[in-house]
């Protein structure tokens, strides 16, 4: 059996009620998502598409020509429909005597703030680690620093505030890219982080995933080289740095984003 989750927005409220319902049974029942059915000949090549028998479809479309020629078709084809919104919107109209705005999507409202984390969080995960430095330029704070020294959270964290973070690791093998001497410096971060601290987690990450290479990861001499590398690169780009050593990782969002405020 198949349950079509079915809306005319992204049919998230669908889903969970398909989910919750057949968390009652014990059977082996599908649940396919369908959004954003607006207009009719999208119902019609829904419909076609569902094939065999005791299917099932849960629907939240409120536009009201939509809804009603979704429940004929399904009718017609025999198809087993039900259609949650519908009646609690007309039931509350009654009640209220307004007119509904049958607007889809209304339960999740994508305004401009949501939009903004969407797309920041498209662009940490895009620029991370150097994947295309040609986002530096592009970023609203860069994120510079060792291996381990949480550049990746950070830039999740700070695009969950709507903020595009691009970080680059800082290699002694590696030069770094050019682009970080063509942008205010006053975007630009630098982490650091106790060695023996440093040590301690690059060794417990060898000690979980392996990997060739290893031994040099975690090795005190390695990683005090990598520490002089680091420290003569911020302080050649002149940048912030802050030292995230026993420091959460909403603690070293909240001075950056503090840092970013005051000097934007």
């Amino acid at each position: 059996m198949i349950i079509y989750a079915v809306s005319d927005s992204i049919g998230e409220t669908a889903e969970q009620v398909a989910k919750a319902a057949v968390s009652q049974f014990n059977q082996d029942i599908k649940i396919k998502r369908v959004p954003y059915l607006k207009d009719r000949e999208e119902v019609l090549n829904f419909i076609n598409s569902i094939q065999g028998k005791d299917n099932m479809i849960i629907s939240t479309i409120v536009m009201a020509d939509i809804r009603d020629f979704l429940m004929q078709m399904a009718v017609e084809r025999g198809i087993h429909i039900v259609n949650i919104l519908g009646p609690c919107i007309s039931s509350i109209a009654r009640i209220t005597g307004e007119t509904p705005s049958f607007k889809p999507g209304a339960v999740r409202k994508l305004d401009e703030d949501y939009y903004k984390k969407i797309e920041a969080m498209e662009f940490a995960i895009k620029y991370d680690d150097s994947k295309d430095d040609r986002g530096i330029k592009n970023a609203d704070v860069v994120l510079i620093g060792l291996s381990r020294t949480s550049k990746t959270p950070l830039s999740v964290y700070l695009a969950n505030k709507g903020i595009k973070a691009a970080n680059v690791p800082l290699v002694p093998e590696v030069p770094i890219p050019k682009e970080l001497f063509e942008i205010d410096r006053k975007k630009i971060i630098g982490l650091t982080i106790d060695p023996v601290r440093l040590i301690e987690i690059r060794q417990n990450r060898i000690s979980r995933i392996g990997g060739l290479g290893g031994i040099e990861y975690a090795n005190t001499e390695r990683i005090l080289t990598e520490f002089e590398y680091a420290d003569k690169t911020m302080k050649k780009l002149r940048c912030k740095v802050i030292d995230i050593t026993n420091r959460a990782i909403e603690d070293t969002a909240a001075v950056i984003i503090k840092h970013l405020e005051a000097n934007g």
